[in-house]
């Protein structure tokens, strides 16, 4: 009787549900495991991306809690960001009954799926009772002088009234109301995360089960360099305007520095000069631009000269000052020293007309480099540059650093690519940031008492500002301090901040008097497996372990890093991009579930690629699934028949078969290569079927049947829960025990004899297949002489030690082997191109023939032919000279 897969899944969802197996607590002598994937942002219901993300996990989890581990896999919401905000604006919805709509919408897909969560452990984070913990959070940095507030250039909206990210700004013009977008200064709050920029690059180390792309993602992120901050004094003033550099070997090059427009020295240099309206001018056209288009490469560079010079310490020349837009004021000290030996430098000096001179060059090539008809920027020779001339630039330039020391000419100074953290948001859907404003008292905390500073909800969305700021409610307060007016902070909380500790919340969702509880979180953390989009790998990451790191130092957990093992799993592709909602070809999980089952869209998902690697959508893949299922449910719905003698060699071979399975799928959960376990599944699914096709044994049968239940059930669990209910077992099999492999049962010779067959059969129909015959009536196999077994024996175990044909043949012909030499010597070089042409499992030519007789009613009735098993020596037959151990040559007649 088929299946109804979609019958089949709710009826186990709800007993697993009824039965709360997936409920987990602390309180167990079992080792734990802790899984987690990134959760969702509810921006509308999921696709078969998320499907992806989240069956790794469920079938790993699964797997994990079958081996004996008391196993918390929770799921969330990271529910506040900018979409509901947007659609607040478009739809003229609340944020929040968008969000929690979608919220809804997602869990009901999730649940479908049949997925093995904590559900009792959901978390959402614009939930009062989450963002509670963020202000709360916040203030004990605030305490411990990792959160800040300071003036910064900012992308400023002039007619949304908001401030944009980088992201937001295209081509100058806000992505929303297309109007010019400015950089305008603007007090931000920050969290100090360049406080643990070295902890966080040399605890990279640490980290040896992440991706090496995405340590070194990090890595580059957080861009420690070795280098010196040079002193170039103003001529005729006191004023100094420090250029930090890690090439100090190419100063004697140097024939202008840049300084960032933004950089507060640009306009007290020009004050009152001739070039300060044009400084000016050029600062304005340069906020129009993002930090990103500053610094691309393609992007065309423009400045300024600033009308005044300033003296090169090595060369003790004049040089010009000049300000231009790829100069950034957050990097290094805002100013650059500036040479020939600098692409972006180079073009910038010919389009300017500005003077460049050559002080490197490789080894005879002095002249060339000379001629600055196109930059040098590579290692080589220093010439021109007093003591240092004739030395490589490598070795030269530590010794240049100490000059530049010793004469008070500089500093040596580590330097950092990363920035504070900028977690103001000038937008509602966010966590308020708990600071108050007093005129007579200052700056103050938000008691903790008060907390948490709830989102108001008499609120307009226009699109135009922060909602916040129009709202009285939520900003006019009292002073906790002097009981006179104050007001609120209108900025929220950068969503960054919700995700980099979710991981600790799941451990005790429901606490209310404290974010986390410190017995839960000592039990649970770090997180064992994290699984998530490489599109992570910096900002997320990094802001959690910055935030665990800070958390160690707050006295609130005991350990270094979150999270212990890293898998980014690929993304899905379909019609050749990347499967999105914004580009609209998304494949909606339910249309698949009420077509085929959860199980089938889960097990194609994990099927058809490594998690790490792209799966390219595939509507025949999932069909081929669907049937799949269907002939695993059909080895319980049908009984084959059952012979009454004692175990075969047959039976023998299909429980080999079974405990090599049992291995092979182990081996690969372990190292989380989930498509070849399936794979290796579906091969013992075909050798089972194949076995019942002729009696077999009763209780070799069971228990191959109830051993592929269990291995089955990471994979298929609503297929596996039916299947081993109707073998009459209790549930739940998603409880029970993983099985153990056993290698006395794994009869290698049994196998290689199978193999023997298998191979055997598709010679025959490729033979038939060339010679065009369609019905045979005699088929000959030859089996191959006693001797090439010797051979081949001989012959594997020296390619274990060379691949010298000299060796080999040396070693081989010290025997009887010898009066086979001519055969033998055209032979070995075949084997040598190809190894896999020799039988992995070298049977001796009795077993061979013993096996092809065996099979021999078998072939009869496969091809309604006569079949004869010779061996080689007993024919003149010049084709059976042909054959090899483990390929017997064949006539077909």
């Amino acid at each position: 009787m088929p299946i109804d897969f979609k019958q089949v899944q709710d009826k186990w969802q709800r007993r697993w549900n009824e039965a709360k197996i997936f409920r987990v607590s602390e309180n167990s002598k079992k080792p734990k495991f802790y899984c987690l994937e990134m959760f969702p942002y509810p921006s509308g219901y999921i696709h078969m991306g998320h499907v992806r993300n989240y069956s790794i996990g469920d079938a790993y989890t699964r797997y994990k809690r079958m081996h004996g581990f008391n196993v918390l896999y929770p799921m969330g919401y990271d529910a506040f960001g900018l979409p509901a905000e947007n659609a607040a604006i478009k739809k003229g919805v609340n944020p929040a009954d968008w969000t929690y709509n979608n919220i809804k919408g997602i869990k009901e897909q999730q649940l479908m799926m049949g997925w093995s969560y904590d559900w009792e452990r959901q978390v959402n984070t614009c939930d009062s009772e989450y963002y509670k913990w963020n202000q709360w959070l916040f203030l004990q940095f605030l305490k411990k002088g990792l959160a800040y507030k300071k003036e910064s250039w900012v992308n400023w909206c002039n007619s949304c009234k908001t401030v944009l990210a980088n992201e937001q700004v295209e081509e100058g013009k806000c992505w929303r109301c297309k109007n010019e977008v400015a950089k305008t200064q603007l007090a931000q709050w920050y969290l100090k995360i360049t406080a643990y920029a070295e902890e966080l690059l040399n605890d990279l180390k640490k980290l040896e089960h992440w991706p090496e792309r995405v340590k070194l993602m990090q890595e580059h992120w957080i861009g420690k360099s070795e280098g010196v901050e040079i002193f170039f004094k103003v001529g005729g003033a006191d004023t100094i305007l420090p250029a930090y550099t890690t090439r100090p070997d190419t100063i004697f090059s140097t024939t202008f520095i840049v300084i960032a427009p933004e950089h507060p020295l640009v306009a007290e240099l020009v004050r009152g000069s001739k070039q300060e309206k044009t400084v000016k001018e050029f600062l304005e056209h340069v906020k129009k631009e993002t930090e990103i288009e500053r610094s691309a490469e393609h992007k065309e560079k423009h400045g300024v000269f600033l009308g005044i010079y300033v003296i090169n310490p090595a060369t003790n020349e004049k040089i010009p000052v000049w300000t231009a837009n790829f100069a950034l004021v957050d990097y290094g000290t805002g100013i650059v020293m500036a040479n020939a030996h600098d692409e972006r430098d180079f073009a910038f000096a010919k389009k300017y007309k500005i003077p460049l001179k050559a002080v490197l060059a490789p080894p005879g090539k002095e002249k060339e480099v000379k001629k600055l008809e196109k930059p040098y920027t590579g290692d080589g020779i220093l010439f021109d540059s007093k003591q240092f001339s004739g030395l490589p630039n490598r070795q030269a330039l530590p010794k240049i650093i100490d000059w530049l020391v010793e004469n008070n000419e500089g500093v040596k100074q580590t330097n950092y690519k990363l920035r504070d953290w900028l977690i103001s948001r000038q937008r509602y859907w966010g966590t308020p940031i708990p600071i108050l404003y007093c005129d007579q008292c200052g700056m103050l905390p938000v008691p903790e008492k008060d907390l948490p500073v709830l989102l108001p909800k008499d609120v307009k969305f226009t699109g135009e500002g922060n909602p916040l700021e129009k709202s009285k409610a939520f900003h006019a307060v009292k002073c906790p301090k002097c009981k006179k007016s104050a007001r609120r902070e209108t900025d929220t909380m950068d969503t960054f901040i919700d995700s980099s500790w979710y991981f600790l919340r799941y451990c005790s969702p429901k606490e209310n008097k404290i974010p986390f509880d410190k017995n839960a979180v000592r039990y649970w953390l770090p997180v064992d497996q994290y699984i998530g989009g490489i599109e992570h790998a910096i900002l997320h990451l990094l802001y959690s372990r910055f935030f665990t790191k800070a958390l160690r130092d707050l006295k609130l957990i005991d350990f270094d890093e979150p999270f212990q093992r890293l898998l980014c799993q690929g993304m899905v592709i379909k019609d050749g991009a990347k499967m999105s909602k914004s580009i609209g070809n998304v494949v909606d999980p339910v249309e698949i579930i009420n077509k085929y089952g959860s199980d089938t869209a889960k097990l194609f998902i994990l099927f058809t690629a490594l998690p790490e690697k792209e799966l390219e959508w595939n509507d025949q893949g999932v069909h081929g699934c669907f049937k799949f299922l269907n002939r695993v449910w059909n080895l319980v719905e049908q009984q084959p028949e059952f012979h009454k003698v004692e175990v075969t060699n047959r039976d023998k071979k299909i429980l080999g078969k079974l405990h090599r399975t049992i291995k092979k799928v182990t081996d690969f959960m372990e190292e989380f290569k989930l498509s070849l376990a399936v794979g290796t599944l579906m091969e013992f699914v075909n050798d089972f079927n194949s076995y019942r096709e002729n009696p077999v044994d009763m209780k070799t049968h069971r228990s191959c049947l109830e051993t592929l239940c269990l291995l089955l059930s990471p994979f298929a669990s609503h297929l596996a829960e039916e299947m081993w209910e109707r073998l009459g077992h209790k549930p739940f099999i998603s409880l029970h025990d993983w099985p153990k492999y056993d290698e006395s049962k794994i009869d290698e010779q049994a196998e290689a004899a199978d193999e023997l067959v298998s191979n055997t059969l598709a010679d025959i129909n490729n033979v038939l297949t060339l010679a065009k015959i369609r019905e045979p009536k005699e088929i000959t196999l030859f089996v191959a002489p006693t001797w090439k077994y010797t051979f081949i024996g001989k012959l594997k175990k020296s390619l274990e030690k060379t691949y010298n044909q000299g060796e080999i043949m040396k070693e081989i012909f010290q025997g009887d082997l010898k009066k086979h030499g001519e055969e033998i010597t055209k032979l070995i070089p075949k084997f040598i191109k190809d190894p896999s042409k020799m039988p992995a499992i070298i049977l001796d030519q009795n077993v061979e023939l013993q096996t092809l007789q065996d099979a021999k009613d078998f072939f009869a009735k496969e091809y309604k032919a006569t079949i004869h098993i010779i061996l080689a020596e007993k024919t003149e037959e010049p084709k059976a000279k042909a054959a090899l151990p483990g390929k017997p040559s064949i006539i077909i007649a």
